[in-house]
């Protein structure tokens, strides 16, 4: 195992991050997954569960130096925790806003500054962000979920220029409709406005069809092992839906993608 590359996973719980911890340690990497509660996480076996809060730096810098104190090293991090918001955009409120946003672009922000240095010193390294095809196309009563994700397209985009210098890559993963405990129990906004209830009824509706419907982690945590130990590219997306979307937002024109999209989300 002294030769293994070693990984960082955050939000192993459930959902993607422990499908695809459970694949590293079977490409025979050494796996380090976060989770919020150690006590009350569940095992999953050769990987090593650090207690650690991304909205929280100094619980990332004790963390990370956990880490490295034992394998001088990190090789591999994914920043897949996330969270979710459905509700029309009138009705989030900036605490909601500033909540999502602490996660899934602070969060991985936060990740990467406590990482970069010891990739820096060691000249080597791969980041791996969990975005999403939102991260590229627009989705109605998902709109903070969907600029926090076209958020870190632009950073990851911009930081892999940056760090490449260093034999450091970056790349993106843009996974469509996951069966995970994410999508199906996605939170909604506090407030709710009287105009936009019925179709944001009619999209919650579709969205929970889609996720029930929808493929389980693993072809998402496929990719996310590719993206980290093959030769690097910068977006990745899973078989399926994921990849359809990508082609068509490249090579259709606009108003068929749209058209195409509100009927994904149930609307006319």
């Amino acid at each position: 195992m002294s030769n293994s590359k070693v990984v960082l996973i955050t939000g192993v719980s459930s959902g993607i991050g422990r499908a695809v911890a459970e694949k590293f340690v079977a490409e025979g990497c050494r796996v380090f997954g976060t989770v919020r509660n150690s006590e009350s996480a569940q095992a999953i076996k050769d990987v090593v569960l650090v207690q650690m809060d991304i909205r929280d730096e100094g619980s990332i810098a004790v963390g990370v130096q956990t880490i490295v104190s034992e394998t001088k090293r990190i090789d591999v991090l994914v920043n897949n925790a996330g969270v979710t918001l459905l509700g029309a955009t009138e009705e989030a409120s900036i605490d909601e806003a500033k909540h999502l946003f602490e996660t899934n672009v602070f969060g991985h922000l936060r990740m990467i500054k406590a990482v970069l240095p010891h990739m820096r010193a060691q000249r080597s390294g791969r980041i791996v962000n969990v975005s999403s095809v939102l991260g590229f196309l627009p989705a109605p009563y998902m709109s903070l979920y969907s600029a926090s994700k076209h958020a870190i397209e632009g950073l990851s985009e911009s930081l892999d220029h940056e760090v490449r210098q260093f034999g450091i890559r970056v790349s993106l993963i843009e996974p469509s409709f996951t069966k995970t405990n994410l999508d199906v129990n996605a939170p909604q906004t506090a407030t709710k406005i009287a105009d936009y209830q019925k179709e944001l009824a009619v999209v919650s509706q579709a969205i929970q069809k889609n996720v029930q419907k929808a493929p389980l982690p693993d072809a998402v945590a496929d990719t996310i092992v590719g993206a980290a130990l093959k030769p690097w590219k910068m977006r990745h997306t899973p078989k399926g839906e994921a990849s359809l979307l990508a082609k068509l937002r490249r090579f259709m024109p606009a108003g068929p993608v749209e058209k195409g999209l509100r009927k994904t989300f149930g609307l006319v």
